[in-house]
């Protein structure tokens, strides 16, 4: 090959060693990143449950069931005044953050939601630590990626992110492909995170390794035993998914209706409750049992449900119990994860099933019941499967697992504990119709009082802004649409002296400014309308026209969300 051949080649291979440079950098600061995260995530296990959690299960019953009405007043303030009024979301901050490329994950409110956090859970609170983990983890990771940006391409706007987050699950269930799996799961119902898993992997094997020179290697939740299975025993794991799909479900009812009731106002009042609920289940667990069933993440509970000559009945009230706890906790203000309480609840489910297929086989259907119930109500199966497998080491549990997995997912539908999750990865054209209204609402669109004249909502708003129909709004408030079909049927000397008031449309549909694009077509469709008025409850936002939607993609370009996802 000749001296020009070469120098043909040379800007060519000088890219592929730059690629190959940064993708070696990335890697580097997926290491550094899950080191940090290990280090986080350790302070706060160990300030949370050996600092807080186990002095509370030391005090008198009295003492330690007001414990939790403390740690939500503390949580209170912290997301008051520390998190600039953030939300008590962490996994469901990350899921969000993962779909959003126009933003980093916002900074200012991770110190306080972790300080919520610590007193939440350290306190008593009835969640999970893993949410607060996640969140640390991918905190921490979009900071570094932000600072140092210049080391990522377009491709890769989020893959410190997911790294972080990997790591802090990693970290805190000392389980390093779960926390793989379930970051790079978790964002969708039926698809996988791209381009982060080598990153995601580095940021998991570090986090763990930093994590667990602090704590130990011992899991969480060790299960004894090799189950041989049978027939018998895969016919009770699909039993088991069913029920777990179908307890899962309600699970989200009761978790959905708590999480509104936290993003009502006045947050001392919701605590204070919160937290005279939660001190008279702890009472009333220790009164039946002798032994704690709700403060803390459940583990001792678990482990009490998992011994033994243990009565079926107390153990449907403890996981009743469980369930109202965890939903209390989060209608306070509480801030946690809920793969725990999931973990719990189908280590329950399992529990119950184990008596009624096969009691000479105590942890087969206990272990089965986990991966149902958490891959159902998280729509994470591989996760739950992995987070078994890494807890087991055993086969003879992963083949039940997956049958019940894939039942309890076909039982659950499209339901989730997060309402931030989609379906999978989708095209432009997709991505368009599932942008929420707030992204393409026109908010400056010219409107017409309900006291104007018809003759001036002719000249004014049809005429002189060449349009069919106007939204009527009085203040702020959307009182109906005036269109040009309602005015022609009005005789032309009435005009003058009629009201707009008299001749507007009230029975039109309405959509929610948390409506999708696609919610709002399909109601313009059904109605044959071609604009459709946005309201925040009954405050005016803006509209969307026909003609908006026609020229879709240059309003969508021109405000900056036309954008492929980030996944």
């Amino acid at each position: 090959m000749g001296l020009a051949g070469w120098r043909g080649r040379l800007p060519d291979r000088q890219r592929l060693h730059a690629v190959r440079r940064r993708s070696q950098e990335v890697l580097l600061l997926a290491g550094a990143v899950g080191a940090a995260v290990g280090l986080v995530v350790a302070a706060f296990e160990w300030i949370t449950a050996e600092v807080l959690l186990d002095q509370v299960l030391r005090l008198p019953l009295w003492a330690a069931a007001g414990a939790p009405l403390v740690g939500l007043l503390a949580a209170a303030g912290a997301l008051r005044w520390g998190a600039h009024r953030a939300s008590p979301a962490t996994a469901d901050e990350y899921i969000r953050n993962f779909h959003d490329p126009t933003r980093h994950l916002d900074p200012r409110p991770v110190a306080g939601r972790m300080v919520a956090a610590v007193a939440s859970l350290g306190l008593g609170g009835a969640l999970g630590y893993e949410g607060p983990a996640l969140y640390a983890g991918a905190a921490v990771g979009a900071a570094v990626q932000r600072r140092l940006k210049r080391h990522f391409t377009a491709d890769q706007i989020k893959v410190l992110l997911v790294a972080g987050a990997a790591a802090g699950v990693a970290a805190i269930f000392k389980a390093p492909v779960t926390g793989l799996v379930f970051a790079l799961e978790v964002p969708y119902q039926e698809d996988l995170a791209r381009r982060t898993l080598l990153p995601a992997a580095m940021a998991a094997a570090t986090s763990y390794v930093t994590f667990v020179a602090f704590t130990g290697t011992s899991p969480l939740l060790p299960v004894a035993g090799q189950p041989p299975f049978n027939l018998v025993d895969l016919g009770g794991a699909a039993a088991v998914g069913v029920a777990a799909g179908v307890l899962a479900r309600l699970f989200i009812v009761v978790i959905d209706a708590a999480k509104r009731v936290a993003l009502m106002d006045r947050p001392g009042l919701r605590a204070v409750g919160a937290g005279v609920v939660l001190g008279g289940l702890f009472l009333v667990g220790h009164g039946l049992a002798g032994t704690n069933f709700t403060i803390g993440p459940g583990y001792d509970a678990l482990r009490w449900a998992l011994e033994p000559d243990r009565s079926v009945l107390l153990i449907v009230a403890l996981a009743t119990m469980r369930v109202a706890a965890t939903a209390t906790t989060i209608a306070g203000g509480g801030v946690g994860g809920l793969f725990i309480p999931l973990v719990i609840q189908g280590a329950l489910v399992g529990r119950v099933a184990s008596e009624m297929f096969d009691p000479s086989n105590p942890t087969l259907f206990p272990v089965v019941g986990i991966v149902a119930f958490l891959g159902a109500g998280y729509r994470v199966p591989l996760a739950a499967v992995v987070f078994v497998a890494e807890f087991t080491g055993r086969p003879g549990f992963i083949v039940p697992g997956l049958i019940a997995a894939v039942v309890a997912q076909l039982v659950m539908g499209r339901a989730s504990v997060s309402a931030y999750q989609v379906a999978g990865r989708v095209g432009h054209l997709e991505h368009r119709l599932r942008l929420p209204l707030a992204a393409v609402v026109d908010a400056e669109v010219r409107t017409v009082p309900s006291d104007a004249t018809a003759e001036e909502l002719f000249w004014q708003h049809l005429v002189g802004m060449r349009r069919r129909s106007v939204a009527v709004v009085d203040g702020t408030t959307y009182r109906g649409l005036a269109s040009a079909e309602e005015l022609a049927e009005l005789p032309h000397e009435q005009w003058a002296t009629t009201t707009v008031g008299a001749i507007m449309r009230t029975d039109l549909p309405v959509a929610s400014n948390r409506w999708l694009l696609e919610d709002a077509i399909r109601a313009m469709e059904a109605a044959d309308i071609d604009q459709i008025a946005v309201c925040d409850d009954e405050r005016f936002v803006g509209t969307i026209t026909s003609t908006d939607l026609v020229q879709l993609g240059e309003l969508l370009e021109q405000r900056g969300t036309n954008r492929p996802d980030a996944g």
